[in-house]
């Protein structure tokens, strides 16, 4: 059964998948960002990275907060498709705020793993 990105149930499957997921990069191992997700059916959303894994609501231990507009979102983390996410950048639509380095970092995280990959897929699966 497939969820729109971003919603309660969406995320309430996204959370049951979590044992699932495979070590992150060491790019990404320490790493938590705070994300904003406007522009989506169910309003802005309020979300986290860390350590690889998406989760609900921000954080406190985030030095930094991205507004990205919803179709961008769903692109860098369902498709995984990093060009979305740096043309929306580059044409202004995603906001920085805080230690644009903790970026940086994300872009050196390297190709997925087989079963980074493998976990994306399962991800795409329960995503509308």
């Amino acid at each position: 059964m497939s969820h729109e990105f971003m919603s309660d149930d969406w995320f309430n499957a996204v959370e049951a998948l979590a044992a699932e997921a495979p070590e992150p990069p060491a790019a990404l191992k320490d790493l938590t960002v705070n994300v904003v997700v406007s522009g989506g059916p169910e309003g802005e959303k309020e979300a986290h990275l860390a350590a690889g894994l998406f989760n609900r609501g921000l954080s406190d231990a985030a030095s930094t907060k991205l507004t990205v507009p919803f179709d961008t979102a769903k692109a860098m983390l369902i498709e995984g498709n990093p060009q979305a996410a740096m043309q929306a950048f580059m044409s202004g639509q995603i906001k920085v705020e805080g230690d644009m380095t903790k970026l940086m970092a994300m872009q050196t995280a390297g190709a997925p793993t087989p079963e980074q990959a493998a976990f994306q897929e399962k991800l795409k699966a329960l995503t509308a």
